[in-house]
């Protein structure tokens, strides 16, 4: 679901509710939008009414896998009917074989295989992993999906998916709250480890291992991965330096 910044479906996308994710009405806006609060960050914005509807339960599972289909009978020749991505919150109430039946919010079902989510309390065991399975996804502002996605959101999603509780939908708000803050002489020492998050004015990365950087950025125009050191020298040249360097 896209939210925008204005109650219109033209105004700029500041980001994107996921199937299941639980939303606040906060006030009507108009016949076609309502201002709403995402509870899983906060973050408020305006979204279309037909995109939301009452939950049908409390979540069991939760895509861990950047897309999986949903299908409407457990058959993988059957035709899917959407794309559902990592992230995704389900109510499950039954299973046929290796599919589960997930009960969806316009009060039909539908059919997902069952090695593409997990029980909602468990988290992937790595991050920067589930980040790497994303590498050239679009860029896309505002976006939280494989389909589209920008560097804040990349790291959002990987540190839900890894067990981070509350992790801010802004890279600036991120550079102030995820984790703990480490020295930038870090960068020259070649001390960063995998999965420390890297900060610039309005861009966050996350690093794979002590060199390599992951990032969803403008200049690629999709998730890429590049050597840390010229990343930096790069944007540098653009006239941003690194702000800060946080390990979750």
């Amino acid at each position: 679901m896209p939210v925008h910044a204005a109650p219109a479906r033209d105004a700029e996308q500041v980001t994107q509710g996921l199937l299941g994710e639980p939303v606040q009405v906060v006030d009507e806006a108009d016949a076609d939008f309502v201002r709403l609060r995402l509870l899983t960050d906060g973050y408020e914005g305006y979204g279309r009414k037909a995109h939301i509807a009452p939950a049908r339960g409390d979540p069991t599972h939760k895509v861990i896998v950047p897309a999986t289909l949903l299908f409407p009978k457990p058959d993988l020749k059957s035709v899917p009917a959407r794309p559902i991505y990592a992230g995704s919150r389900l109510v499950v109430r039954g299973h046929e074989q290796r599919y589960l039946e997930v009960l969806l919010p316009d009060e039909t079902s539908g059919w997902v295989v069952r090695e593409h989510v997990a029980p909602v309390n468990d988290d992937v065991p790595d991050a920067a992993a589930f980040a790497l399975r994303l590498l050239h996804a679009p860029y896309l502002w505002g976006g939280r999906s494989v389909r589209g996605i920008d560097c804040s959101g990349l790291v959002q999603l990987a540190l839900a998916l890894a067990g981070h509780a509350g992790v801010p939908r802004d890279s600036g708000d991120q550079m102030r709250q995820v984790g703990k803050p480490l020295p930038l002489d870090l960068l020259q020492e070649g001390g960063l480890q995998k999965g420390d998050l890297v900060f610039w004015k309005g861009h966050v990365g996350m690093m794979l291992d002590a060199e390599t950087l992951i990032h969803a950025n403008a200049h690629h125009m999709m998730v890429a991965t590049e050597p840390i050191r010229e990343a930096v020298r790069r944007i540098a040249d653009q006239g941003s330096a690194v702000l800060a360097i946080r390990r979750p």
